[in-house]
């Protein structure tokens, strides 16, 4: 009997694996100013974590990482808010992104944006912030379980330059 098949019998149960890509991008692109975005500010913390842990909820869950809701204290995130843009609507927080030296990180867009392109003019907002500050090569890191993202990356010049299994 296989390990495996010795834990099953059991009923235990090993957690999904986690692949990630790790994505650059080199490449010269045009960016036309579709949207503005400010930085972070403390007032925005309570909606930034709700949409924040509602866009990673389903991965998060799928691929039982815990905490579920990552986010639940602003310490958490107090030393991470000079790297946080918002795109603001009418009705508060439309979607967010991270841009940490030569890195974007944590592109979110509230459930009630998607499908509308913003996360698009947010990847492009964050690129151009990035290559503003002098980096030429962008990186970023993605679950390959987030299909949606890796095709959004792809379209937009990134090329997955390391796959791993981070469990």
């Amino acid at each position: 009997m296989t390990f495996l098949s010795e834990n099953i019998e059991k009923g235990i149960r090993e957690k999904p694996q986690i692949i990630a890509y790790e994505m650059s991008n080199e490449k010269d692109f045009a960016y036309h100013n579709d949207i503005a975005c400010v930085p972070f500010e403390k007032q925005y913390w309570h909606e930034y974590r709700k949409v924040y842990n509602d866009c990673f909820y389903e991965v998060r869950k799928a691929l039982e990482i815990e905490p579920i809701n990552f986010y639940s204290d602003y310490s958490q995130i107090k030393d991470k808010v000079n790297d946080i843009f918002l795109y603001l609507q009418e009705r508060g927080i439309a979607g967010a992104v991270s841009c940490s030296g030569n890195e974007i990180d944590d592109l979110i867009v509230k459930k009630t944006y998607q499908g509308q392109g913003i996360g698009q003019k947010l990847l492009m907002w964050g690129m151009h912030h990035i290559r503003e500050q002098g980096c030429k090569e962008i990186i970023l890191h993605v679950a390959e379980w987030n299909q949606n993202a890796v095709k959004l990356y792809l379209k937009n010049g990134f090329e997955i330059k390391k796959r791993e299994k981070v469990r």
